[in-house]
């Protein structure tokens, strides 16, 4: 239920597609990739690391005879690039030894070590040299024995990739880490320098990777074509201004589609968000190359893509989940994805000229259909699949829940903003042997709907939910007061708070990784009405080791806070404690249990060759 656990590491890595795969044994010496470790004759670990850019994740397992001694472990970092080190910290502690630790603190795990078969650390940089020294610690809370150290070298992914560039922005203003930098003091009326801090800590280089993007419009050898829905952050919009002025050649479709209905209010505000668009365009210059989206005024046009040509051609595409709004960059979990792919860019080029045409749903449906084809088969045939909407049917929502969803094995990992689609939904009702990680902005849209949504995915215990929230001090009072600081909502957003991606990462450690990712909220209306687009990514490790990495460290922030603000809610944390270390080595039993969650977590995070049973 605590998002944050640690493990031992010994033996060798090699680096695969931008990964580190490692398996480390004690008592033997490996050498690969150049990186030589020294004999280890005591115990039988292993682990399993993969690096993204600002998460590393790494798997362990041990051996029955280990484990039954097994206390938890002890980590330390070691920072080669910044000329750091120090032990890892976390939140947990041995009651016999530290009871009433204050609110809000973090512990070093050298003396409260870590009891999980997966750590996560989510403190990591871009392109940084680290040592991990994980020591094994057996004994007892007031005798604790540290066994032999191994250290385990890796470096993160670089923020910009060859082919593939993602950026997610941090997307926990209700945390502590917020609340002990920020005071939490919403970040739009903080002031001055720790104003400005606060916003580049929650974009965390997603509004510096947008506006990087748009910045290499910089010649009249470039242009750019952009198709926006939510379009009023004044820094992106004016940095396209200045491209115009460079470039000459900007042109954007926008949203611009006004609903036929009767209800006053919301039709005064869809005509206000159309008329502040124009405002904006005009004001920036870019009235010239704009184009209104109006057709069919009961859909979106729910785009949020930019296509950089050079001398006429596509050679680059900005996507994914990221509105250009404040909330979007700053607020809610979103993400940035780059393409440079002409082949890619030139699809997303030819989709945008037929959204510039504005046209009708029965002429734009066929025409998405014709130039990006339902895919049939799994795992797909291309590296990378475009996928355009609307479209005639919902045989692509239909592929997403089987044979996409269907076909995983090993770990499944899914984000819903708003609710989780029948056709998916049918899918993980649907008993599996492994694990499925679903990370939801709530239960349902409709409250009336949470219940049966949360019985039908509880219908198999391998479905692990996690649902947006916060530690509130109203819901929360004694709780917050005994061990965690409080924390705020996402002032900046107003319908989504937490989770605004829309990604699906199938079997991330298998032959054939996929990820899934774009701008439809995998639903009928996004597959069928509104304009959409989505990457389908094969067997791109460094793709996929990102997009999990930030999935599991969303997933373990929200997850805890789900859980407390439920016992908090029923009034079952009457006499509540922090949740304090176990004493004993019975922490590991659950992990050696067949069947059990905790041992599927062992089995799915330890890699292809674990010593444990």
């Amino acid at each position: 239920m605590f998002p944050w656990s640690v493990g031992p590491i010994l033996g060798f890595f090699t680096v695969h597609g931008g990964s580190l795969w490692a398996k480390l044994y004690a008592g033997d010496r490996w050498a690969e990739g150049g990186l030589v470790r020294k004999p280890k004759k005591d115990g039988s670990i292993s682990v399993f690391a993969v690096a993204g850019t600002y998460v590393v994740l790494l798997g362990f397992d041990a051996t029955e005879e280990v484990r039954k001694s097994l206390l938890g472990f002890a980590i330390h970092r070691t920072d080669h690039t910044e000329n750091e080190q120090y032990w890892l910290l976390g939140f947990r502690t041995f009651k016999e030894t530290n009871p009433n630790p204050p609110r809000g603190a973090l512990i070093s795990t050298h003396d409260n070590p870590v009891q999980d078969f997966l750590w996560s650390d989510f403190t990591a940089k871009p392109e940084h040299k680290y040592v991990y020294k994980v020591v094994p610690v057996s004994g007892e809370p007031k005798n604790l024995h540290y066994g032999d150290p191994v250290d385990v070298e890796i470096r993160t992914e670089a923020e910009y990739g060859e082919k593939h560039s993602v950026f997610f922005n941090r997307g926990v203003i209700g945390s502590q880490a917020y609340a002990r930098a920020f005071k939490n003091v919403a970040p739009d009326r903080l002031t001055g320098k720790i104003r400005d801090d606060a916003f580049v800590w929650l974009s965390r280089g997603l509004e510096e990777a947008m506006i990087a993007f748009i910045q290499r419009a910089k010649t009249q050898h470039h242009a750019l074509r952009a198709a926006v829905y939510e379009f009023d952050y004044e820094p992106v919009i004016q940095e396209f201004g200045q491209a115009q002025k460079k470039c000459k050649d900007v042109k954007i479709v926008y949203d611009a589609r006004i609903p036929n209905i009767k209800d006053k209010k919301k039709l005064a505000t869809a005509k206000k968000r159309v008329a502040d668009v124009k405002k904006t365009l005009a004001a920036n210059g870019l009235s010239g190359g704009a184009t209104p989206r109006t057709s069919d005024g009961a859909y979106i046009s729910h785009n949020k893509f930019i296509v950089l040509l050079e001398h006429g051609e596509p050679v680059s595409v900005w996507t994914g989940s990221t509105n250009f709004t404040e909330s979007g960059i700053f607020g809610h979990s979103n993400v940035g994805h780059i393409v440079e792919d002409h082949d890619v860019a030139k699809e997303y080029l030819k989709y945008w000229e037929r959204l510039q045409k504005d046209p009708k749903m029965a002429d734009i449906r066929s025409e998405n259909e014709t130039a990006s084809p339902d895919i049939s088969g799994y795992p797909p045939d291309a590296a990378v699949t475009t996928i355009f909407s609307p479209r005639t049917s919902l045989a692509m929502l239909d592929w997403y829940g089987d044979p996409a969803m269907r076909s995983s094995k090993d770990l499944l990992c899914f984000t819903a903003a708003f609710g989780i689609n029948k056709v998916l939904l049918n899918e993980l009702k649907v008993r599996a042997d492994h694990l499925r990680y679903i990370f939801l902005e709530k239960w349902a849209v409709k409250k009336a709907d949470a219940a049966a949504v949360q019985t039908a995915l509880g219908a198999d215990h391998y479905n692990q939910v996690a649902v947006g929230g916060y530690l509130s001090k109203d819901v929360l009072t004694e709780y917050i007061e005994r061990r965690w600081l409080a924390e705020r909502s996402n002032a900046l957003s107003r319908n989504i708070k937490f989770v605004h991606t829309k990604y699906l990462v199938i079997d991330p450690f298998g032959d054939n990784p996929v990820v899934i990712s774009g701008s439809a909220n995998f639903s009928d209306a996004s597959t069928k009405n509104n304009d959409e687009n989505m990457l389908v990514i094969l067997r791109d490790k460094r793709v996929v080791d990102i997009y999990l990495g930030e999935f599991m460290r969303l997933w373990r922030h929200h997850r805890f806070r789900y859980i407390e603000n439920k016992l908090a809610e029923e009034g079952t944390d009457d006499g509540y404690e922090p949740n304090y270390l176990d004493p004993t080595p019975k922490w590991t039993e659950p992990y050696y249990k067949p069947g059990s969650v905790k041992f599927k977590k062992r089995k799915a995070f330890c890699g292809p060759d674990p010593v444990g049973p």
